[in-house]
């Protein structure tokens, strides 16, 4: 028989974990009810309809993970990614720019991945990279913001993503993050179970009983995992969106010099919408004066580490892994909107 483990049911600590996260959506709900029920009503409707939205990329993340778990290839895909890690940083971070995900979007596919037990630096790149710029994206920022800003976008893109995953290899190499998941998301990441132990791929996983009792149970875990965090961060997106005036991002950001660029940097993460929200906001603002480098930064820094995927990573990683993705958010946009402002 293969060797294969027996689905197990989900542990006491994710199941109390996952009790207070769906507790504190609920508590959330009924103390914005008692002081707007208008806005109660709003926010479950945003809740629901971005948490539609999202079900395409969720339900095929969800699916990933459960066949390679079930057919024995998350340690053939692990494997394949060790062979060639420089090689792969370039091409996740040039897939990552050019991918449709937002930055809540691309949490399932990251959490697919890294239990599977891709590498983390070939993760950063693309999960740096691709929240930034896609192709309707690209075309967006050019009707709004223009060409050029559209092409800094893109090269910053690929740029924070080659820098981040270079740099959290290096970071490896020297002993860094051995295990980037938290204990309670799985057993992935660089040197998880499924990269050091090759199981034999069995594609007709389904006429197995015990590969077809894996498939239901990771298929199980990951959705209850996820959809419990997105829930959560759509949730606190709705309020940001209800009670973060546009006037005061206004007033924030004026004047000149590096000073607007490093608040933007900062503002942009607890600020940000949406990337198609934000680009309207930020071509109004440089209208009013706001520099384009500060305008850069906030899209940059927003994207990537806006209020509601920060959550969602902080669900799913360490958290030295997750200051590191903060690290080189900040800091990348910050470069950005220097480097931008200097050649505008």
């Amino acid at each position: 028989m293969t060797d294969l483990n027996l689905p197990r049911p989900p542990s006491a600590i994710v199941m109390i974990r996952g009790q207070k996260v769906w507790a504190a959506v609920v508590v959330l709900l009924l103390l914005i009810a008692a002081i707007d029920p208008g806005q109660a009503r709003v926010s479950a409707v945003f809740t629901l309809t971005a948490l539609a939205g999202t079900a395409p990329f969720l339900a095929l993340s969800i699916l990933i993970a459960a066949w390679a778990k079930a057919t024995g290839a998350d340690g053939q895909i692990a494997r394949a990614f060790y062979g060639a890690p420089v090689l792969a940083i370039a091409l996740a971070a040039l897939a990552g720019a050019l991918s449709p995900f937002c930055s809540c979007g691309v949490i399932p596919l990251i959490a697919a991945l890294l239990t599977m037990g891709v590498p983390l630096s070939a993760v950063m790149a693309f999960w740096l990279a691709s929240p930034i710029m896609d192709p309707s994206m690209f075309v967006l920022t050019v009707g709004v913001l223009g060409l050029p800003f559209a092409l800094a976008k893109t090269a910053t893109a690929i740029g924070l993503g080659l820098a981040g995953g270079y740099l959290t290899h290096a970071l490896r190499a020297a002993g860094a993050f051995e295990n980037p998941l938290r204990p309670e998301v799985g057993n992935g990441g660089c040197g998880g179970s499924a990269a050091r132990t090759i199981k034999p791929i069995v594609w007709r996983f389904w006429s197995d009983p015990i590969r077809k009792g894996n498939f239901a149970a990771e298929a199980r875990k990951t959705t209850l995992f996820l959809l419990q965090w997105l829930t959560l961060a759509f949730l606190l997106e709705s309020l940001m969106l209800a009670f973060v005036p546009a006037e005061t991002i206004t007033t924030l950001l004026g004047g000149t010099g590096a000073g607007p660029i490093a608040l933007a940097t900062v503002v942009g993460v607890p600020a940000y919408l949406n990337g198609y929200a934000a680009l309207p906001l930020v071509g109004g603002l440089i209208e009013q004066g706001m520099q384009p480098g500060a305008g850069l930064a906030f899209l940059i820094a927003g994207g990537v580490t806006s209020l509601p995927a920060a959550i969602a990573v902080w669900a799913l990683v360490r958290p030295r892994v997750f200051a590191l993705y903060i690290l080189l958010s900040l800091a990348g946009a910050f470069t950005a909107g220097m480097i931008w402002q200097a050649i505008a």
